[in-house]
């Protein structure tokens, strides 16, 4: 697969501070063919910055959240492997080619990236516990990073998982279906760097909504395994 043509999916919304450094820092990696921003109605510049950099917009006329965003994208990117970053990487986006090469050496159907410790307090774990303790569950899967955007994967697993599931629940789901369905899994050491939220009332409102959305999924998973059971 060394050939394989790669296009990279950015859902963004107010991303104008980072947004042309990840887009033109992603299109510098060789085996990098477009790049497509679903821009979530953003109320700044993500779109035109995003476009001057050389991606391809999809404007989003309402905000549909990040899994909403995916799912509006999944439907153009023309790659046989898809990456998927977050639009605030900014020139540490060049990592994403660490999280290519499972995949194109065909080491791997998915690759996740794992960052490095935060640099400053954020939450106390209970989101990133939820994830880790779900996917568990319904996998055997212990992930380190069960919470990261940064994913690789092959055209045939993005294709598999469609949809994606709503909010911040995505990555979640992403990895549920994946696991559940057989695809191999790895995750990739990654000195990516992105806005850290802390322990104000915006971080705090950004966890909870997090935590709500994964509950979301994870919920999905419950009803339907005790629905398989007749209770």
């Amino acid at each position: 697969m060394s050939t394989s043509k790669v296009s990279v999916l950015i859902p963004a919304y107010n991303e104008e501070k980072k947004i042309f450094d990840t887009v033109s820092t992603v299109l510098s990696i060789p085996s990098v063919s477009e790049v497509v921003v679903v821009d979530d109605a953003s109320r700044d510049n993500t779109a035109s910055l995003a476009g001057e950099a050389g991606a391809k917009i999809v404007a989003l006329e309402k905000n549909l959240g990040k899994g909403g965003a995916l799912n509006r994208g999944a439907g153009i990117v023309t790659g046989d492997v898809i990456l998927l970053l977050d639009g605030d990487l900014g020139k540490s986006a060049i990592d994403a080619q660490l999280l290519l090469q499972p995949i194109l050496n065909g080491e791997a159907d998915m690759t996740i990236a794992q960052f490095p410790p935060p640099l400053i307090k954020g939450g106390f774990g209970l989101v990133k516990g939820l994830a880790r303790t779900g996917i568990k569950l319904f996998t055997g899967k212990v992930m380190q990073s069960p919470l990261s955007g940064q994913r690789a994967m092959r055209r045939e697993v993005l294709t598999a998982i469609l949809p994606f599931s709503s909010g911040y629940g995505a990555e979640v789901g992403i990895t549920l279906k994946a696991a559940r369905m057989g695809y191999k899994i790895a995750e990739v050491p990654v000195q990516m760097t992105h806005a850290e939220t802390g322990r104000d009332l915006k971080g705090f409102w950004h966890r909870g909504s997090q935590f709500v959305d994964i509950i979301v999924v994870l919920g999905g998973y419950v009803f339907r395994r005790l629905k398989g059971r007749g209770g």
